[in-house]
């Protein structure tokens, strides 16, 4: 379920849920919004529940569609009749990703509208510069240096830009998906110099949200762990989803149990130690939550901020590029000129 079509309709439905509207009316209204595979998600949980299945129950055999963070918090809900209550700190929550996500790519916009204005205008030279011919004969400038003129070489140019595309785009969905155990190697991409440390952060704050969520809503504290582990969206922590059960079975602290795992920094253990010892784990959880969702902000712009320098220094490098292969034409030219018959 898309992260935005998540938080509306988790704000629909805690919303009707406060105003004492029956859960069968709301989910058949929801039938009415979205996409048609949310419109039939919807359909079969109002089937469902008018069958007699529980809404957490309902929402598991929807293939994996609804996340697991809203399965638990519908239950949990359900169990402490808090429903209407826990569905709008949810929304709420996922609102507030909703927001990090668009401001970052508000952010990198204009250097991604750049860098297209770059790749348009390096293709109109091309092809330009094929379609011209020179005095003296023969064929014009290349501004490549890798002999694309006229038409053709316009359509082999954004080929070799979509190939680039394609493979950034493949390296991302293939860490996404694990492909080859590369979740691994988040240890030492948390070391990469500004970056690295910003999509800790983010991650972390994804953590502590959904643990802060979770406790609140009564979610006993390995369940919750395990939650908050699943929300990272990296098989890296969910690795340690064994070693958290057998530590908090085993009487440990939590701020214990997650310093046990290895995967966690010291400072951010440290601050769920200080937040146990201030209060309870419900109400400490959130005061930290709170706390790395700023860090969280100032994270993605900083990400953000790389992303767009990066993103100029290609545009900058392809301009220098392009100036140094001219220069080196004409001087070429001149040179040629002045030499004796």
């Amino acid at each position: 379920m898309p992260l935005g079509a998540a938080a509306n309709f988790c704000r629909r439905f805690g919303t009707g849920m406060r105003a004492g509207v029956d859960v069968l009316r709301l989910l058949n209204n929801e039938t009415k919004h979205g996409t048609a595979k949310q419109k039939n998600a919807m359909a079969d949980l109002h089937q469902a529940i008018r069958d007699g299945e529980t809404l957490p129950d309902a929402m598991k055999q929807q293939d994996g569609y609804f996340p697991p963070l809203m399965i638990a918090m519908a239950s949990a809900g359900e169990t402490t009749g808090k429903l209407d209550r826990t569905m709008l700190t949810l929304a709420g929550h996922l609102e507030e990703r909703l927001k990090i996500r668009r401001e970052f790519y508000r952010q990198i916009s204009w250097p991604m509208l750049q860098l297209v204005a770059a790749v348009n205008i390096l293709a109109l030279l091309i092809y330009i510069l094929g379609v011209l011919t020179p005095a003296s004969g023969g064929e014009m400038f290349d501004p490549t240096g890798f002999g694309l003129r006229g038409a053709g070489g316009v359509l082999k140019f954004y080929s070799y830009v979509l190939a680039v595309g394609l493979l950034i785009v493949g390296g991302i969905v293939a860490f996404q998906r694990n492909l080859g155990g590369v979740h691994n190697l988040i240890p030492l991409l948390y070391r990469v110099p500004v970056a690295g440390p910003a999509l800790q952060t983010i991650t972390l704050s994804r953590f502590i949200w959904t643990l802060a969520l979770s406790l609140d809503a009564g979610i006993g504290p390995i369940r919750a762990i395990h939650l908050g582990l699943d929300s990272t969206d990296s098989d890296f922590y969910r690795s340690a989803k064994e070693d958290v059960e057998k530590s908090i079975r085993g009487g440990k602290t939590m701020s214990e149990t997650l310093l046990a795992t290895g995967i966690f920094p010291e400072d951010f253990i440290t601050a769920i130690e200080v937040a146990e010892i201030s209060g309870t784990d419900a109400e400490a959880m959130q005061h930290l939550a709170a706390d790395y969702d700023d860090r969280a902000r100032r994270a993605m712009q900083t990400l953000a901020t790389v992303a767009s320098r990066a993103i100029g220094a290609a545009v900058m490098i392809t301009l220098i590029f392009l100036i140094l292969r001219m220069a080196m034409t004409i001087t070429g030219g001149i040179s040629d000129a002045l030499q004796p018959i």
